[in-house]
């Protein structure tokens, strides 16, 4: 063979091997979450592991522009942002056209375009009772004619094809929200990754088993899924044509991003591997082992493991890891069940006891212990940074004071009748409290504290276990007596806090079952105003309110630390949404320890 037909011979069979044009390699972004989702219905989940799905599968009218600060409202699937011309109450919402679901058999093999009955049906669904969506409360008392269909369908079903006044579908691309009463913040339920549109043939298809098939309009759609473990999201190959360019100003640290973002496509990435991983030191070892890209919430317990004085260590600096902290609107907090025959009640003695454990219980060192220092002290419901926040509140009555905490036990009659070390209640009956929490290691730390706090004042403490998603569904129902939890912000307003201790809301997101006629009447006057010192002055009221009752003890506000690796490009933690996956890229292999 000649050596001219050898070159000849080795050229056409390189050719076959890798065939001109071959795809590049798939995009592929990996990180973690650390509780298990609840559900993919959007109408009935209401936790960050659920939202990691529903907010990439689902789209809502409208979202956050993903780099303008502060936060900006943007259109997502409408054409424009709704301008109301009647004072906030009436909201004319006009789609784009051309968006369609992804295909799925429920649509009988044919493409199925979003209409504005589409979004009449998926806020029907939150209405509806059957359903018993955590996210009532955004709707309840609110929409026009709603509380007649809600009160009709107790009695029945609820009639979805019935005309409803405050969801009239003016054309196939048009949707008219009427509400009772002006509301200068509707805008922001519109952007709520909850209320993402939902097509009714998925919903009458799958039925109960709807949560585990969700089927939306987004830029990804879920591929392999493993309930309480594992979840991919997939690229959309049928998503529209999308491309970014900022509603506002953004930051200079965040201009480079601007840049590589600049024209192309949405979404970049071609899948998205999210791992569930409960325990610390596991998530840690996964991200510093390579296993997972980014961390967009370091377990507090271990974050020596990456962080001196609030800083990056070098060394993982030098392995091209990067770190980005913020204090995120969020604010947590443990609460009592307001109907519990122990820790509940409104009678003198009942809030003494809350008080006192309250007083028990002391912050700065739960934040230097079990946060590390990464929280700072919570003065109100309301986080910093937020419409409605003021600086100047303050919450003395729920500082530390384990003395005042004995005191006020003695005077309302909480006192050690047997003389083992424990006090029993005013009447002689033992006294047990009951807290539930998950089981981590991070809580088993935090129940020792507990146990510490309230051994001082002759409280005795029973520590029960379950997964959060559990304890979230044992707390709507009205079922766990004393537990801690905490609420990210949905939209950048007060509201969005002092809904939870709101009455209707009781079994809903008022996990403390609070239910209060003066502290529901400022809440209904605060929703009537715009943002300014008067609105801002009754949320202080009802702040005096919560101190005086004590539903809750405030505890903190988390810093949340985000660390990824140098393949992860285009970064950025949002104040309000956990994750951005359409606007992340990767490149390169994965890295190796």
């Amino acid at each position: 063979m000649s050596a001219s037909f050898r070159i000849v011979f080795a050229l056409l069979a390189f050719a076959f091997a890798v065939p001109a044009g071959a795809a590049d390699p798939p995009r592929v972004l990996r990180t973690l979450l650390t509780t298990a989702e609840t559900s993919f219905d959007p109408a009935f989940a209401s936790d960050a592991p659920s939202d990691t799905v529903i907010a990439e599968v689902f789209e809502n009218m409208l979202d956050y522009d993903y780099l303008a600060r502060p936060v900006k409202l943007v259109p997502r699937t409408l054409e424009a942002i709704p301008v109301s011309t009647d004072g906030g109450r009436t909201w004319t919402c006009r789609l784009k056209k051309g968006i369609h679901f992804t295909p799925d058999p429920a649509f009988g093999g044919k493409p199925r375009e979003l209409t504005a009955a589409d979004y009449a049906y998926t806020y029907k669904r939150i209405l509806d009772p059957a359903v018993k969506s955590p996210w009532l409360w955004l709707f309840e008392g609110k929409i026009e004619g709603g509380d007649a269909a809600r009160a009709a369908a107790k009695a029945g079903k609820f009639d979805y094809d019935a005309p409803l006044a405050g969801l009239e579908v003016v054309d196939r691309y048009t949707l008219r929200i009427r509400l009772n009463a002006p509301d200068l913040r509707f805008l922001y339920v519109l952007a709520v990754p909850y209320l993402g549109a939902v097509a009714r043939e998925v919903v009458e298809r799958y039925g109960l088993d709807i949560g585990a098939h969700p089927v939306g309009t987004g830029a990804f759609k879920l591929g392999e899924y493993k309930r309480s473990a594992r979840m991919v999201l997939e690229r959309n190959p049928d998503f529209r044509v999308e491309t970014y360019t900022p509603a506002g100003p953004v930051p200079a640290s965040s201009q480079a991003i601007v840049a590589a973002l600049k024209g192309r496509r949405l979404p970049l990435l071609d899948r998205v591997e999210v791992n569930v991983v409960e325990e610390a030191q596991s998530r840690v070892l996964a991200f510093l082992n390579g296993e997972a890209d980014v961390d967009s919430l370091l377990p507090t317990a271990l974050i020596e493991e990456f962080l001196v004085d609030g800083k990056l260590k070098p060394a993982l600096a030098a392995r091209g890891i990067s770190h980005e902290s913020s204090l995120r609107p969020n604010t947590y907090w443990f609460y009592f069940n307001m109907e519990h025959p122990v820790v509940g009640g409104y009678e003198p003695a009942k809030i003494a006891l809350r008080r006192a454990i309250a007083m028990a219980y002391d912050v700065p060192q739960a934040i230097r212990v079990l946060a590390k220092g990464r929280a700072v002290p919570a003065q109100s419901l309301v986080p910093p940074n937020i419409a409605g926040y003021d600086p100047n509140w303050k919450l003395n009555a729920q500082a530390y004071d384990p003395a005042a905490a004995r005191a006020l036990l003695d005077k309302f009659g909480y006192k050690d009748r047997d003389g083992d070390g424990y006090r029993e209640t005013p009447d002689g009956k033992p006294l047990v409290l009951e807290r539930w929490s998950v089981p981590t290691s991070a809580q088993r730390e935090a129940d020792e504290l507990w146990k510490k706090s309230l051994d001082a004042i002759g409280l005795r403490l029973s520590i029960q276990k379950d997964k959060l998603p559990e304890l979230r569904k044992m707390a709507r129902n009205g079922k766990i007596p004393f537990a801690s939890d905490g609420w990210n912000a949905d939209y950048p307003d007060a509201e969005n806090f002092m809904q939870l201790l709101y009455g209707p809301n009781a079994g809903q997101e008022n996990q403390s079952r609070f239910k209060l006629a003066e502290y529901d009447r400022l809440y209904d006057e605060a929703r009537k105003l715009p943002d300014s010192p008067a609105r801002t002055a009754l949320f202080g009221r009802m702040q005096s309110l919560i101190v005086a009752y004590a539903p809750m003890r405030l505890t903190q506000h988390l810093i949340e630390d985000h660390v990824w690796h140098k393949r992860v490009l285009n970064y950025r933690a949002h104040p309000i949404r956990q994750f951005s996956f359409r606007y992340y890229d990767v490149d390169g292999p994965p890295p190796t320890r």
